[in-house]
């Protein structure tokens, strides 16, 4: 992204609230792929199972993944997500595919660009945007995952910004206007890939703003390694994000709260992009794009958000729903800086 297209995006969402896209996995299950459809030609002799690797579906079947964006920017989308979650050494380890984390944004980011260009040239006056996507890998800096050896740690934050490094790398040649470093469930994760974004943007005498979206467990409204929302915003204010905010584990009917308490303190943008409400007894969602929208908008009309989609559980019909409810409505204004000491531990500290 060019200065001036940095510029475009931060005037148009000084104009109107922005919509993020919906669920990639959502839309992939529809699909119904088998172990062959993952695997493709390129890797038909690949030593382990691979099905489930929805990220490598960029490189063996990337026309169901352009579809799925276009549908999402049919919808309404002004921002579509790389489909990169999990396209990290760390995380592509667990198909013994480290060697192509890499490879896999770079054409990711490929596919979202062709398909944002092709909506931005069909109606100009409403640019569309690609974030790259940076997931908080499958393993955890700050939590132990031995619960008989409190100590234990399976990675390491140089680990952690190897692997994020080597990710972002990757969506900035396929194409990226933003970086997002999304569902954050462990600050230190999100303080190595935030340090890894720094590290490139130097090395390339460039950069990309970046959105920040962490994710509240449950109902204790603290992210899985024990902060509050706004603790967890002091944590990394410093990363001087486009926006900051939340996604995922929640439905809007319970992330609200916790949305606000973000929306009060920040002093950039502030996102959502909850899920289509809790997961029933099947791991399904049943929140509509109607019930979802309603309550999208009542955020909306009380100032809380700058940019809105949806995650978990989510498609092309609740991001319609979405964009139509906001439509027209003023996105919230940033908090003023003030000159305040803020400190962060599992709570924050302001004085």
């Amino acid at each position: 992204m060019t200065k001036t297209e940095q510029s475009q995006f931060r005037q148009q969402a000084n104009q109107r609230i922005l919509v993020l896209d919906g669920a990639m996995g959502t839309m992939i299950q529809r699909h119904k792929l088998e172990e062959q459809d993952y695997r493709g030609e390129r890797f038909s002799d690949w030593a382990s199972d691979i099905k489930g690797n929805n990220d490598l579906l960029v490189l063996t079947q990337p026309d169901i993944i352009f579809d799925i964006h276009c549908q999402y920017l049919e919808a309404g989308a002004d921002i579509i997500e790389t489909n990169t979650f999990n396209a990290t050494t760390i995380s592509m380890a667990d198909y013994n595919m480290q060697s192509l984390a890499k490879e896999i944004n770079i054409e990711a980011a490929k596919l979202a660009r062709k398909a944002a260009d092709k909506f931005t040239s069909l109606t100009p006056q409403k640019p569309r945007f690609v974030a790259g996507v940076l997931g908080p890998t499958s393993k955890t800096a700050s939590i132990s995952p031995d619960v008989n050896d409190p100590g234990m740690r399976n990675v390491t934050f140089d680990e952690l910004v190897a692997a994020y490094v080597e990710a972002t790398e990757g969506l900035i040649e396929g194409g990226a206007d933003l970086i997002l470093i999304e569902t954050i469930f462990d600050t230190l994760n999100a303080k190595a890939a935030a340090f890894a974004v720094e590290q490139v943007f130097e090395s390339l005498a460039m950069r990309l703003p970046v959105m920040i979206s962490g994710t509240i467990t449950d109902a204790s409204g603290r992210t899985l390694s024990g902060q509050t929302a706004e603790a967890f915003y002091y944590s990394l204010r410093h990363v001087s994000p486009v926006s900051f905010g939340l996604n995922c584990a929640l439905g809007p009917d319970l992330l609200r709260q916790y949305v606000e308490e973000i929306s009060d303190v920040a002093t950039c943008l502030v996102s959502a992009h909850p899920n289509a409400g809790l997961p029933n007894e099947f791991g399904e969602y049943d929140m509509e794009g109607d019930e979802m929208a309603a309550h999208i908008r009542e955020w909306a009309e009380s100032g809380l958000v700058n940019i809105v989609g949806g995650c978990c559980g989510s498609s092309p019909d609740h991001i319609s729903a979405i964009a139509k409810s906001i439509e027209g409505l003023v996105p919230r204004t940033p908090v003023e800086e003030s000159a305040k000491m803020r400190l962060s531990g599992l709570e924050p500290f302001v004085h």
